[in-house]
């Protein structure tokens, strides 16, 4: 298939997959735009990812592993642009993807698959030019997050809206990450359903498991219980959830104070940018600062560690279109509490690799801690349970469904030529 493909031109416009996870815009995105394109790289599908130049420092193209190339994009100034600032740079970025494609011969490029409501854009207008299909993958929708809203979180303007709806209408096939994201397009968005295919992400199953003297390594005692929360700090991902949880779960019973540890892994993203400081001064306020570590975002082979090193992750989220991080952490054996929304249904099992909890009530995350903290047993099977669950998230499993989609929308195009 991947001689008959071509290759694919990937567009990241907001964020690089060579960024690291954990701060500014970078996450689980990031990850799965660059595990992707090694996969297909892999099965002999060349990748070049287009995203926007964010230093002068950085290369015009950088080779991220074979096979695949990521194409800095200069567009609008190199530092400074937010997210929400971004729509006004997408004529530039267009026009510069396929000023970058008019080097080659016509066919270069097979496909386009691009990532987030930004890129869509670019990639419609691609897809036209090229003649070629264009597969987009949301990532997040605004309407969904809308419906969600931590509080003190803003909305999502009526402007990204009404940009998804246009990339929905242009794009030849639309890939969804869980049956629930696949609804909410074809429900909310009108998305034709016959153009909606679920692709589960995967995770790196050969350096994500189990592993031992994680805690050694990270300097954190053998007998510690270590509450473990992985990922940007924004209202979205609720880390304040928490640390409100763990103050309740100390007010119930103060004696575990001496053997807890709760390490927040990750930095400051979107509306979190604003307060910065505030999710330290909020474990000063509870009375908690004792027991918390933050820690910059970590490099995988520490990730893992940290993984490793945990009792449970907490992913309380308000929404996620999957929920990476949970997996991540399952792949490694640790038992996951997270909230029971979204794609965070189909990442965590509920009862077997981990808890799901309704709702954000954070004495509900504190029972449901005293439960796998309190039964050895139940620990024990949830372990097993979550490296057996991650199993069937698999990079590779999830190229050789992308491929397939890839063929697919050429073939929709093909019969729409006729």
């Amino acid at each position: 298939m991947g001689g008959s493909l071509g290759r694919v031109a990937m567009v990241s416009l907001h964020t690089s997959p060579l960024d690291q996870p954990g701060t500014g815009d970078a996450g689980g995105m990031n990850v799965y735009v660059l595990e992707l394109a090694r996969r297909l790289a892999e099965r002999d599908v060349e990748v070049d990812i287009f995203t926007r130049a964010t230093a002068s420092r950085l290369p015009a193209v950088v080779e991220a592993t074979p096979g695949v190339r990521v194409r800095h994009i200069v567009a609008g100034p190199f530092e400074g642009l937010t997210k929400a600032e971004l729509p006004g740079q997408l004529c530039v970025f267009a026009r510069e993807v396929l000023r970058a494609e008019a080097q080659f011969d016509p066919g270069h490029y097979g496909v386009v698959h691009s990532h987030y409501w930004l890129s869509g854009q670019v990639g419609a207008l691609a897809r036209d030019r090229w003649g070629v299909p264009l597969v987009h993958s949301m990532h997040t929708t605004a309407k969904v997050k809308n419906a969600a809203l931590a509080e003190g979180d803003a909305p999502e303007p009526s402007a990204r809206i009404i940009g998804e709806e246009q990339v929905v209408a242009a794009a030849d096939m639309l890939i969804a990450n869980t049956v629930d994201e696949a609804k909410d397009l074809i429900n909310c968005y009108d998305a034709e359903a016959a153009r909606v295919e679920v692709v589960s992400p995967g995770v790196d199953l050969d350096v994500f498991r189990p592993r031992s003297g994680a805690r050694a390594r990270l300097g954190i005692p053998a007998d510690a219980d270590v509450l473990l929360f992985v990922g940007r700090i924004q209202p979205l991902k609720a880390p304040d959830v928490l640390l409100r949880a763990t103050a309740g779960l100390l007010a119930r019973d103060p004696s575990r104070r001496s053997r807890l540890v709760v390490a927040v892994v990750g930095g400051p993203s979107g509306s979190g940018l604003e307060h910065p400081e505030a999710l330290s001064q909020l474990a000063d306020s509870l009375g908690i600062a004792d027991v918390v570590r933050f820690v910059k975002p970590a490099p995988r082979d520490e990730l893992v560690d940290w993984y490793a090193a945990a009792t449970l992750a907490c992913v309380p989220s308000y929404n996620e279109s999957f929920g990476l991080v949970a997996v991540e952490a399952q792949a490694v054996g640790t038992p996951v509490v997270a909230a029971a929304v979204g794609g965070l249904t189909t990442a965590v099992r509920d009862g077997h690799s981990g808890l799901l909890v309704d709702g954000h009530d954070p004495l509900d995350y504190a029972r449901a801690f005293e439960r796998v903290l309190d039964a050895p047993a139940l620990r024990a099977a949830l372990s097993a349970g979550a490296v057996a669950h991650a199993q069937q998230f698999s990079w590779e499993r999830t190229a050789d469904a992308t491929l397939a989609v890839y063929a697919r929308a050429a073939r929709f195009m093909a019969e729409e030529a006729r």
